[in-house]
């Protein structure tokens, strides 16, 4: 945990039906103190939608070799590399060749990201998707995180259903890919 980071707790009630994973999470990060709340919200739903055995936070930002959020598998190899925001070309690239799935799930603008990509070299471009949200759907949704938030997590038909602290809001998932 960095210096001055403050640690967040979450408790989640995922029920994925599009996956078939129903599971409650009781979760713990630390939020950096440059890092919005945007941000930390981004991580905790990138893990509860990839939400498998395995799974874990990194270091978050200050973490910059590993992503925001993994999975490994029983040996400890990195299976799966979850990245959140705008990761450019390069981290990209390094990550599809480090784990066998890569993934980003973004609040900005995902035609703003594939332009940052654009002519850029990136490994097994194809196969990483990018998932995005309606649009001020994260932002509206972190306004209501505290320190201790509890989050229902539902997702059918690649509809989001998101209830923060009392406050409900829905999304689509969109998703595209990298290359």
């Amino acid at each position: 945990m960095a210096i001055g980071s403050t640690m967040h707790t979450f408790t989640v009630h995922l029920a994925d039906v599009d996956r078939g994973v129903y599971d409650e999470l009781s979760l713990r990060l630390a939020r950096h103190p440059s890092e919005t709340a945007a941000n930390v919200l981004l991580r905790v739903l990138a893990y509860a939608l990839e939400y498998e055995e395995g799974i874990a936070f990194s270091e978050g930002i200050s973490a910059t070799a590993e992503p925001a959020v993994l999975v490994r598998d029983a040996t400890g190899r990195m299976t799966a590399w979850i990245d959140v925001g705008a990761p450019d070309a390069a981290r990209l690239h390094s990550a599809s060749k480090a784990a066998d799935r890569v993934a980003v799930y973004t609040h900005r603008e995902p035609n703003r990201l594939a332009q940052a990509w654009a002519g850029k070299t990136i490994h097994r471009a194809a196969d990483i998707p990018v998932y995005s949200f309606d649009r001020d759907f994260v932002d509206d949704a972190a306004s209501a995180l505290e320190r201790r938030s509890t989050l229902t997590v539902s997702v059918t038909e690649r509809q989001l259903y998101l209830d923060v602290n009392g406050r409900s809001t829905s999304s689509a998932i969109a998703e595209q890919r990298v290359g």
